[in-house]
């Protein structure tokens, strides 16, 4: 970016909410970040209030007036909420729905009855990559791990062989692809194009999945030699069910939101004229809220209704669904909240100055950040979020491919190396049975992988885009 594109771009910004310098907001925002870090991994400080105390000591150490702090964070915790919120809800639904109709057991199922031998960790991350689209990932690991530990038992295979292509899947969807949180909130920070950001998401996602899962798998096989832990094998949602959705009719329902948002990006491509009838009906058809309730809606026939759901039990399904998402709700507004304070408080124009002077790419500069962040926190929500808030400016003068690998690199740092301080990681520990030294051989090896072979696929994308 010239130098030329920088002082318009500073023409044109909001007036910051503080006179600092440079050097004073650098300080500012490593104080900010320092503190969100120390209050959620030592004092295990719920993320939103550690993002919401961050969020105004930023404010405090950049010398900015605290009622201008507060109206900053209030202003970005309230418009992301209002873009976000409303999709991550029907997000929520829709996973809700597939998993307790049993569709969800039904795709894993009759892909598995087709699957054998060599097969088999193939079928297993085409299955966590089909279930992960609607699905938070905290989610898809508790429906597929009693299914990973089934078939690894069943078969005499290695946990780790069918265990860590699932688990791939699951990651790849949660990090790349809207409409998870992170994917989400950094599409709306960057001002990308979701159905732009999804198709490319997508080109990203499938070999990036296939190197960190059944590629991977053969070595962390080797390396970790495990059997499935009978005491952690479940009782599976469709085994108290009398009867269950079709294949065919689940999988439709799941991938209809994709595809209509697809379509869109196809159309807007193709026509390019906004006054064209086909594409003003895509474009209403495939905007994320649209798509997104479509399926909700169709769910509650193709999923609940082919169960044996009543209008009742549809309803208690739609309110359980809701209640989980509250904390996630909450961190991403917060999350928004810290955004918009850095960006007010001048920093944008900060990094862009950066970037500048020390020539480094957009996209690599905000894989770094989500690195560093996602290292500190363990969160990679967080890491998303906050990374998307500091590199916005850099997409302010970027083409709409540009701006959706920008999104894809901030959502490939966010998935480096989950540690200690991730719950992610001990959710994977507990379940697997493995110590941590296991693993770190394992799942920490494989989130790195999917992180650099990812950026490794979006600046290749960059270079024909």
């Amino acid at each position: 970016m010239s130098s030329l594109s920088i002082e318009m771009l500073a023409a044109d910004a909001v007036e910051p909410i503080t006179s600092a310098g440079n050097a004073q907001l650098g300080i500012a925002v490593l104080a900010g970040i320092a503190v969100i870090v120390v209050l959620i991994t030592k004092f295990k400080v719920h993320a939103f209030l550690a993002l919401t105390i961050g969020s105004l000591a930023l404010g405090a150490f950049a010398g900015a007036p605290l009622d201008k702090t507060i109206t900053s964070f209030s202003t970005g915790l309230g418009s992301t909420v209002a873009s976000v919120g409303v999709l991550i809800a029907l997000g929520a639904i829709l996973g809700k729905l597939l998993a307790d109709s049993g569709g969800a057991d039904q795709i894993v199922d009759t892909i598995l009855a087709k699957a054998s031998g060599r097969a088999m960790p193939w079928a297993m991350v085409l299955i966590a990559s089909v279930i992960g689209l609607p699905l938070f990932f905290e989610v898809g690991i508790v429906l597929l791990i009693p299914v990973v530990l089934l078939v690894a038992k069943r078969g005499n295979y290695s946990l780790m062989r069918i265990g860590i292509p699932a688990l791939a899947g699951l990651s790849v969807m949660h990090g790349l692809i809207p409409p998870h949180p992170g994917p989400l909130v950094a599409i709306d920070a960057l001002d990308a194009d979701l159905g732009v950001t999804l198709a490319l998401g997508v080109l990203v996602a499938i070999p990036t999945v296939i190197i960190a899962g059944p590629v991977f798998s053969r070595y962390a096989a080797r390396w970790v030699d495990i059997q499935a832990p009978e005491k952690m094998i479940p009782q599976r949602p469709s085994e108290q069910l009398e009867r269950r959705p079709g294949f065919g009719a689940t999988l439709v329902t799941v991938l209809l939101p994709v595809v209509l948002m697809l379509a869109k990006a196809l159309v807007d491509i193709v026509v390019d004229d906004p006054d064209n009838h086909v594409q003003r009906v895509t474009d209403v058809l495939g905007s994320p809220l649209i798509a997104l309730l479509a399926a909700v809606i169709v769910g509650m026939f193709t999923l609940g209704r082919a169960a044996g759901f009543t209008r009742a039990r549809l309803s208690t399904t739609v309110e359980k669904s809701l209640a989980p998402i509250a904390g996630v709700l909450m961190i991403v507004g917060a999350g928004g909240g810290f955004k918009t304070t850095l960006i007010d408080a001048g920093v944008g124009r900060m990094i862009l100055e950066f970037s500048e002077n020390w020539s480094i790419p957009a996209l690599l500069l905000g894989w770094l950040i989500a690195v560093a962040i996602r290292l500190a926190t363990g969160s990679p929500t967080v890491a998303t979020i906050s990374a998307a808030g500091l590199v916005a400016p850099l997409a302010a003068g970027m083409s709409t491919p540009e701006a959706a690998l920008l999104v894809l690199a901030v959502g490939a740092g966010s998935l480096f190396f989950s540690h200690v301080n991730d719950a992610g990681f001990w959710l994977v520990k507990e379940y697997f049975g493995m110590d941590v030294g296991q693993t770190i051989k394992t799942w920490s090896v494989m989130e790195t992988i999917i992180s650099v072979v990812s950026l490794g696929f979006v600046l290749l994308l960059s270079l024909v885009l």
